[in-house]
């Protein structure tokens, strides 16, 4: 039986270049989002635009679905919402 707490909420599938998909939370993205953003060396006008890395992360969820960054490197996230059928 698959865990009620996948029901809740709202998901996102995250492709990665070097990883399989992976459903995270909203928090878990923006973790993931964060973590890239304080290693990158080089960031496009837009990012650079905002001073905090908390600032950039909220500028890629509200304009976007990709980023890409250094040598092949990129991130897409795809909101999903899980329902769970009862009838089963």
């Amino acid at each position: 039986m698959a865990n009620p707490l996948m029901y809740q909420g709202e998901q996102y599938v995250v492709l990665t270049a070097d990883a399989p998909e992976q459903l995270c939370t909203e928090a878990e993205l923006r973790e993931k989002l964060a973590q890239i953003l304080a290693q990158a060396t080089e960031l496009s006008p837009e990012l650079a635009a905002y001073p905090t890395i908390a600032e950039r992360v909220q500028y890629l969820l509200d304009t976007g679905c990709r980023w890409e960054w250094g040598d092949h490197q990129f991130m897409e996230w795809y909101l999903v919402r899980l329902e769970h059928d009862s009838s089963q």
